[in-house]
Order: C-alpha cells, then structure tokens, then sequence
C-alpha cells in the first residue's frame, strides 16, 4: 500500500497560546519550507472563525503567496479543515448572523477552488456537533441545494461526525457520493469506542480523506501507539475497502516543543505500517 502522507497546518509550528490546533500566524509560511526539509509534501490547511477575513487563504494576495508558496516549495493543499464551522456553525444560528456564516461557506470554496483545495473537511463534532433531526434535515438539505456550485469550484465536502457507524451511513448517503463523503478519524472514533470494522463496512466506501491521530476510550490525544487506535486493523482496513486517499498527521504536540522532529517520527511510523 501506497499512500500520500500530509500534515495538519500547525504541526511544524510551537503551540500558540496552549491550543493542540489553530491557524499559526507567525509560522505558517515557515511550515511549507519545513516540510519540504523533511520530505512531507502535503498540508491541510485550518481555517478559524477568528481572524477568518484576515487568513491568507480569504485574501487576494494572501492566495498568490500561497501559490508561490506551493511551487517553491514542491508542498500541495489537496485538504482544508474548517474548524470555523464548528466553532461557529451556520446550521444553528438564525437571521443576519447565519446569512453572514453562509456567504463564509461560500467564499471559502471559492478561495479553495482558485487553490485548486479539492477538500473541504467540515466538522459536525463538539460545538459542531448536530443536536437534533431539524439540525440535520437544514444541513442536508443546504447542501442538495448548493451541489452545482461545489462542482463548479471543483470541491468536495468531508464531513467528520460524531454519529455511530449505521446513523452515519444513513446520514452520508442521503448525499450525492460524487460530492459528499466523510473524514475518518482514527484517534475520535477510538474515543467514542466505535468498532472500526463495524464503521468500514457501514461506510468505508464514502471515505474522502482520514486524520491520524491516536486517543484513549473518552480520553484526549496522545502519542501514537498510547491510546486505543488498532493501527494493524485499521491498515487492514485500508487495503481491503481500496482507500486512495491521504493520510493527515493530526497527531499529538510534542511536550518538550520538538514539534518538526515529532511529525518526522510519525511519518516513519506511518510508512512503517504500510511497509507491512
């Protein structure tokens, strides 16, 4: 097995203000020269509801440097994690405050469509999370609505939930599968205690992108290998549904500030897996 491996934008940067993830403002044109130092050439972008006009990627010119970026550097985005849309989701608020969030939505898949970002990963976890059958029926409907304008920035979506495998299932496949697909995460699926058979039969087929990360049964992130991730089925897994897609280190921070070395290590391991 074959697979491209990226890193979560932040990853080769020190934490900022104690956050395992956000978008790092000081460091984030640093991080596409470290990654071509270490041999990683693929970023997921993160995009936050704070600052969110000023992010470069939001920017005219802020874009034509990612460009140069990019090309310089041998490093691509084929991914991007809205952690905006869960830190201020458009499908519970109301009014001018929701028109606001969705003309968001909608720049963002533009930007992401000049980028040639041909992921948008959105997640429906923690304030994200859908709270009831209104919630989800608005959601699913928004996006039958706006499919043409996803294909015309050549973009599709990554939903990354908390339902279990079959609510999931059900879920993902009221969605055209051209368009719509879901982001596994290795390390939250452990932390729900979800069967990761179980969730590659119910949908292994609608997967467009995967997080590395490894958690504990209703624990936080840890190092690979000290949770409860089964990384040997999960590789498994992997070849027998013909996953194609990347691998996105979203892995623990480094405790001692050896982020760039930590990442390096990761990488190793993962290649090691897929090796076997």
């Amino acid at each position: 097995m074959m697979y491209n491996i990226g890193f979560m934008q932040g990853r080769l940067s020190p934490i900022i203000e104690g956050k395992i993830q956000c978008f790092p403002w000081e460091y984030w044109k640093k991080e596409f020269e470290i990654a071509k130092r270490i041999k990683i050439n693929l970023m997921e972008w993160t995009l936050d509801q704070k600052e969110l006009h000023k992010n470069p990627l939001m920017t005219e010119k802020g874009r034509a440097i990612i460009k140069n970026l990019i090309k310089d550097n041998d490093v691509n985005i084929p991914s991007l994690t809205g952690d905006c849309f869960m830190q201020k989701p458009f499908w519970k608020e109301n009014g001018v405050e929701k028109n606001n969030l969705i003309n968001d939505f909608f720049s963002i898949v533009t930007a992401c469509g000049e980028l040639k970002i041909k992921i948008i990963v959105i997640p429906l976890v923690d304030d994200g999370s859908i709270d009831n059958v209104n919630q989800e029926k608005e959601l699913l409907n928004f996006f039958k609505n706006f499919e043409k304008f996803l294909k015309k920035h050549n973009v599709k979506i990554a939903f990354e939930t908390d339902y279990n495998p079959k609510k999931l299932k059900y879920f993902i496949n009221e969605l055209n599968q051209e368009t719509y697909g879901i982001n596994y995460d290795t390390g939250n699926s452990a932390s729900y205690g979800y069967d990761i058979s179980e969730e590659f039969f119910f949908y292994g087929k609608r997967i467009l992108n995967i997080h590395i990360k490894d958690r504990p049964y209703k624990g936080n992130t840890v190092p690979l290998g000290e949770g409860d991730v089964d990384f040997d089925i999960f590789f498994q897994l992997l070849k027998k549904y013909n996953y194609k897609g990347n691998l996105i280190l979203q892995t623990a921070r480094s405790k001692d500030n050896h982020h760039v070395e930590l990442i390096s290590e990761y990488k190793s391991r993962i290649e090691n897996y897929l090796t076997y």
